[in-house]
């Protein structure tokens, strides 16, 4: 199995100018909200200055209480209230630093949800050739759930910490200075071991974070196949794939669990060795005088939340390298070229349609041609049919009609103009499209219906599904049009979803229709009262038909065989039929030989 490009959402990107600009450019969502952000900064800077206060206070109360003198607080019970208004006047400070942070966050993060995913919808389909659908999910969840954590936390947490260090550090060296260089001293034996032993951790949570996304792979590959899978009886061929991919995971992250303890425990032996040092150095000032049991406790409260802050940068500017790297991710979809610039202004085609020596090839298969100097033309309602063997270029000649794509040489007109001058909304409009394989959205069938024009009246709806001759399995439904048709049509038979798609087409209202394969699956019942909806959808307009079964073919006005990309043969079900050795007439011949 491939493994898909978002193995590396786990990777942490390392900070620097460039990667620091790509964070920005998603901190530009923030910008509508700067007011409440503003407000929000100017609490945690108050909050973390009226903590840092605390230690200060509490070793004046130690100086009063053991006889010391010279404070403006003469009273351990003056400094006790002073210390209780700090707590009431930092609570007071957390609270609207915690609720503007929580608005501005929320707010964002649907704004960058809401820009993320309209500009996928808005891509062309050539984007999601070289994409999967569970890689897309995971911009708008896993990417968005981490940044959720950098505005809601993360970066509230890193200006704290910023502040309590850096005002900390200062306190300590005005207050004890020796003491507080003493104890600097100890910090490079740390920081050499958290570098050696931080990095190879990182290596190793990486390789963990790959093979879970590995196993994800294997689930979503299974619950999107899952018909597949049961068919094969493969149930336990896939549940073995997956315990062997989640035993891989466990012992890569059993090996990481081993280093990390191992890094913890020098930590804390060196953390706490440091701490000894520094209390023997203190208690040795303290005897000789230098400074007294107050600054003793003091300089210990503050190295406490120095310390607290240094280890929680360390969780910061990990969050930090993953927050870049889901940035960069999602600015590389927000930058794509997308199709919402186009016109919107209303537009009512004929119905003509002409391809002038079109070329094209996919861009995923750029060295595979698939359609090789076609050029034919249709008429404003009449009725073509392309017929051929599989892969002979009949899909991609409606998807350049579509303008899913731009054919690499050649053009093609709608009313004898270059369908590319056109706004893309407006010209798609008045394309209908009746698929071989029904995509039903998981609402109602008369959301189902509407969704070919959202702003069409009950009555227009009824008379739609009436046209398809969907009323007789509406009706028959306890619930009716109201009835939920489950996980794309799930609920639903195969004819059932075919004529629900054609009362959507027919709710469109299209100057071009195109119909593919759309009774190919049908048993003959079904494909009746299809083929009856087909006809009466395809009266009077311009109709494109992908078609191998007879009844639809020898009703059109003109077939079109293609072979290799190319137009093999032309003319009506007659006059090809007439043609000895022929394309058409050898496919009609096995068809029948099929049914007979």
């Amino acid at each position: 199995m491939a493994k898909r490009s978002t193995l590396e959402e786990g990777e942490k990107k390392p900070i620097n100018a460039t990667n620091l600009r790509k964070l920005l450019g998603i901190f530009r969502f923030v910008l509508p909200y700067k007011g409440v952000f503003a407000l929000g900064l100017v609490a945690l800077a108050f909050s973390s200055a009226t903590v840092l206060s605390f230690p200060f206070f509490a070793g004046k109360l130690l100086d009063v209480a053991s006889g010391k003198t010279g404070f403006v607080l003469t009273s351990i019970n003056q400094i006790a209230l002073a210390l209780l208004g700090i707590l009431a006047i930092q609570s007071i400070f957390s609270f609207v630093r915690v609720y503007t942070f929580s608005i501005v966050s929320e707010k964002t993060l649907a704004d960058i949800r809401m820009a993320v995913y309209q500009k996928i919808i808005w891509l062309p389909m050539s984007f999601f050739d070289s994409r999967r659908i569970g890689e897309l999910l995971s911009r708008i969840t896993s990417d968005v759930g981490t940044l959720q954590d950098t505005f809601t936390t993360t970066l509230a947490e890193l200006l704290r910490q910023l502040l309590v260090l850096i005002i900390g550090v200062t306190v300590i060296f005005v207050l004890t200075p020796k003491l507080a260089l003493f104890m600097m001293l100890t910090f490079p034996l740390l920081v050499i071991g958290a570098l050696i032993f931080g990095k190879f951790i990182r290596r190793l949570s990486k390789k963990t974070q790959d093979q879970l996304a590995t196993t994800n792979i294997i689930v979503e590959e299974t619950m999107q196949s899952i018909a597949v899978v049961k068919s094969f009886t493969n149930e336990l061929f896939e549940a073995a794939r997956y315990k062997k991919s989640l035993t891989d995971v466990v012992n890569t992250a059993i090996h990481a669990a081993k280093y990390r303890g191992l890094f913890i425990s020098f930590t804390i032996l060196a953390l706490f060795g440091g701490i000894v040092g520094v209390i023997w150095f203190g208690g040795y000032l303290v005897q000789s005088g230098e400074i007294t049991v107050g600054q003793l406790l003091s300089f210990v409260l503050y190295t406490t939340f120095i310390g607290g802050s240094i280890a929680g940068l360390g969780d910061i500017y990990s969050q930090i390298q993953r927050s870049i790297g889901a940035s960069e991710r999602m600015l590389e979809i927000l930058d794509q070229q997308d199709e919402s610039n186009t016109s919107h202004s209303s537009l009512k085609l004929n119905g003509s349609i002409s391809y002038e020596h079109v070329e094209f090839a996919y861009p995923t298969r750029d060295d595979v041609t698939v359609l090789k100097s076609i050029s034919f033309e249709v008429r404003p309602g009449e009725k073509v049919a392309l017929v051929g063997p599989s892969g002979s270029g009949k899909s991609t000649i409606v998807s350049l009609l579509l303008r899913f794509y731009a054919p690499r040489a050649g053009k093609i007109l709608a009313d004898r103009i270059d369908i590319s001058t056109y706004g893309l909304s407006a010209f798609r409009e008045n394309i209908g499209i009746v698929p071989q394989e029904v995509i039903l959205f998981g609402g109602t069938i008369r959301e189902n219906i509407g969704y070919g024009n959202p702003h069409a009246t009950e009555n227009e709806i009824y008379e739609a599904a009436r046209q398809a001759n969907a009323l007789e399995f509406i009706e028959g439904f306890p619930e009716k049009f109201e009835t939920m048709v489950g996980d794309r049509g799930v609920k639903l038979s195969g004819g059932q979803r075919q004529r629900v798609a054609i009362a959507r087409a027919i709710l469109k209202n299209p100057s071009i229709l195109i119909l593919d394969e759309a009774t190919s699956s049908l048993d003959a019942r079904s494909e009746q009262l299809v083929q009856d909806a087909l006809e009466k959808l395809m009266l009077n307009r311009t109709s494109l038909v992908i078609a191998h079964r007879l009844s639809t073919i020898r009703k059109a006005d003109r077939i079109l065989v293609i072979k290799d990309g190319q137009i093999a043969e032309s003319g009506t079900h007659e006059e090809l039929s007439r043609q000895d050795h022929g394309i058409y007439r050898n496919l009609v011949e096995l068809q029948w030989e099929k049914q007979s």
